[in-house]
């Protein structure tokens, strides 16, 4: 007799289209189907999202209304426990209501006595203290804490958490696939290895574009009010067009607000580009996680402020330039080794030419100095959906 499937509810900042957030929920149902089948059992997942039909339609998957509340009750009423994360669900820089709303979901689930998991999450900053006693006491209550660095571990000590209380574990999009890959996970290390040189970087240019180009790919966001870090990437990235000739490819991760700040770039590096043989492009059609970690994997580096434009590059083997504007970018960077170009508030366009210019030249070295590092992180990045689909299975 075939055991009925367990509903399993999602929250995360699902259904915004923020191309980090989206792959994120890729790789978390990627993760739980590839584990739920190993284990033999199923599992039917239930996205909380603000555009469910949107969700529900990309992802193949049962979606509801996060910020309806019958229909959330109702899901996780249904389910066999919630799932909270990953991405920077608790903190209070962005918005004071993030903390609340996660917390208040998790809290809600157990309350009607369903088991709660906390997956690969990057905890604060969390600057409001009163916030301290009651992240504490909601996950002292989970079945399972995950978080993405060992930054994240440490605040959750200073607020009372024991260190055998939480797992640290890679972000999850570091395991994200094409959909080609998918049938032959199995042998994903050997076929990640190869993976920059089956895949060349004219797959992303546009027909009007040399595919002889190389790709720089660009992954911009607005932070400083004076815009000086996008005026320093200008900047920087006509200095390496006066160096040889390339493609810039912008990346616009969270929209409508990245392409808007991509515009602001391609606007002042003007025409002058072209007399160079240099080309400059927008990405406006990856709609879908696995379409952009496609066009991440067409460049011959990628530049990046949008921390899972550099998570993508970095499990894509591309050579990748990491821009500082919190610290969850340092976090990874170290992760990987790496050491942030400059900082939004100081960026020298000189420094960042030059290690553009260094990686186009050098990148096979820099894939070879970080290959190891990588698989070893795409490996653990299952691991928060191995503990809970053992917990499923042996609870089931």
């Amino acid at each position: 007799m075939v055991a009925p499937a367990q509903k399993i509810v999602l929250s995360g900042y699902y259904g915004f289209r923020n191309s980090g957030d989206e792959a994120v929920l890729q790789s978390i149902l990627n993760a739980l189907k590839r584990q739920s089948d190993s284990a033999g059992i199923s599992i039917e997942p239930v996205v909380l999202s603000i555009d469910p039909e949107w969700t529900s339609a990309t992802y193949g998957v049962e979606a509801v209304h996060r910020m309806k509340l019958a229909e959330v009750r109702r899901a996780i009423g249904e389910s066999a426990g919630l799932i909270s994360g990953g991405g920077s669900l608790l903190q209070d820089v962005t918005s004071g209501k993030s903390i609340p709303y996660y917390l208040g979901i998790i809290k809600l689930a157990q309350w009607m006595g369903k088991p709660t998991f906390v997956y690969a999450q990057g905890i604060g900053p969390v600057q409001r203290r009163w916030f301290h006693p009651v992240i504490k006491s909601v996950f002292r209550k989970c079945a399972y804490v995950s978080v993405r660095d060992e930054q994240s571990r440490q605040l959750l000590m200073t607020m009372g958490l024991r260190p055998s209380d939480v797992q640290v574990v890679p972000d999850p999009v570091m395991g994200l696939i094409l959909p080609e890959e998918m049938a032959s996970h199995s042998s994903l290390m050997g076929q990640a290895a190869k993976v920059h040189d089956a895949e060349p970087a004219s797959a992303a240019n546009s027909s009007s574009v040399s595919p002889e180009l190389p790709v720089v790919g660009i992954s911009v966001r607005y932070w400083e009010k004076d815009r000086r870090e996008l005026d320093a990437i200008v900047e920087g990235l006509r200095q390496v067009c006066r160096t040889f000739p390339v493609h810039l490819r912008f990346l616009p991760f969270h929209l409508p607000s990245d392409t808007e700040a991509s515009q602001y770039c391609m606007d002042r590096l003007g025409g002058d580009i072209a007399a160079t043989g240099s080309a400059v492009s927008l990405c406006e059609e990856a709609d879908h996680p696995q379409k952009m970690l496609r066009e991440v994997g067409a460049c011959g580096v990628l530049l990046g402020m949008r921390l899972h434009s550099l998570i993508y590059a970095a499990g894509r083997r591309v050579p990748l330039i990491g821009i500082s504007y919190d610290p969850k970018i340092d976090h990874f960077l170290d992760r990987i080794n790496c050491l942030p170009v400059g900082t939004t508030a100081s960026l020298d366009s000189a420094a960042l030419c030059g290690e553009i210019v260094r990686l186009l030249k050098d990148g096979d070295v820099w894939r070879r100095e970080k290959e190891t590092l990588i698989d070893s992180l795409i490996l653990e990045a299952e691991a928060p959906a191995r503990q809970i689909i053992e917990y499923l299975r042996h609870k089931g």
